[in-house]
């Protein structure tokens, strides 16, 4: 039996309020717009009308998959960071509220150098980062480097899609390795590099640990492995003066802000992500 798109709103808003709590309004709406191809602003407007089967039929499956732990972000296929649209695949982590800490962070660096600012973001997954960069400081020259290829793609299409491609390149780089010579220097690195220790990947909420690419999560046994890495191969990619930028997991402040001082980096200043987390770091060299 055909029913209302109001009716499917609260059909679904029901099925995922015990696992969503206060989102499962956000995530019904989302989902219904996407089974139906209507805006959501639409789906209000013909709340009153008939569904067709085959949106429902639609709508069941993508209640499933996120009942199932399917992150949002991955159904829709894309998420917004800072703004701006960003294409998401399962090959890239979903760019969370968490990294606008180091994004700023790294904004407000880029601003106190001469243009055209050159900026390097390491392990850039979908670009979030290094495109938010691009986009909020128009005289900056960013590269976008990441060891996945798949992950290149992403964003290499999220640099297309924010129409970014006169100003951002991207590269396949391995931060465990020394720096390619080819890339030159930067006023500017940034990371948001594997931090998950590996006795707390196991723990991970089955959304992260199912779903998202365990490549840019793990960071070794105390987390750290590639801070340590980026430092020891990456300082002489910065200019002097220049600043590296990290986003790092919770408590880990101390140890970051020790192998950047050990790595001829000096005055780390922190930033709290908004949840009052100490999250990111930057200090010159």
């Amino acid at each position: 039996m055909v029913k209302k798109y109001g009716e499917l709103y609260l059909n679904a808003r029901k099925a995922l309020r015990p696992s969503q709590g206060d989102n499962a309004s956000v995530y019904a709406r989302e989902l219904l717009s996407l089974a139906s191809g209507k805006s959501v602003a639409a789906l209000l407007a013909d709340r009153e009308l008939y569904a067709s089967e085959e949106i429902e039929e639609k709508l069941n499956g993508f209640l499933a998959r996120i009942l199932a732990g399917e992150p949002l972000a991955y159904i829709l296929g894309e998420w917004s960071f800072y703004g701006l649209p960003f294409l998401v695949t399962p090959d890239v982590l979903i760019p969370r509220d968490d990294t606008m800490a180091v994004t700023d962070l790294a904004i407000e660096a880029a601003r106190t150098y001469p243009a055209p600012q050159r900026v390097l973001d390491l392990c850039t997954g979908s670009g979030c980062i290094g495109l938010a960069i691009a986009h909020c400081v128009e005289t900056a020259r960013v590269t976008l480097a990441d060891i996945s290829e798949p992950a290149l793609r992403v964003a290499k299409q999220n640099v297309a899609n924010l129409r970014l491609k006169s100003r951002v390149t991207a590269f396949s780089v391995d931060v465990l390795q020394p720096a390619p010579r080819f890339l030159g220097q930067f006023d500017l690195i940034v990371s948001n590099p594997p931090y998950v220790t590996t006795q707390e990947m196991a723990k991970l909420d089955v959304s992260v640990w199912a779903y998202e690419p365990h490549l840019a999560l793990e960071g070794g046994e105390d987390g750290l492995d590639f801070y340590r890495a980026i430092v020891r191969n990456y300082c002489g990619l910065v200019k002097p003066g220049g600043a590296l930028c990290f986003e790092f997991g919770m408590g880990q402040e101390d140890a970051v802000c020790a192998i950047l001082r050990e790595g001829g980096f000096a005055e780390p200043e922190l930033r709290k992500d908004y949840r009052g987390v100490v999250r990111a770091v930057a200090a010159n060299k």
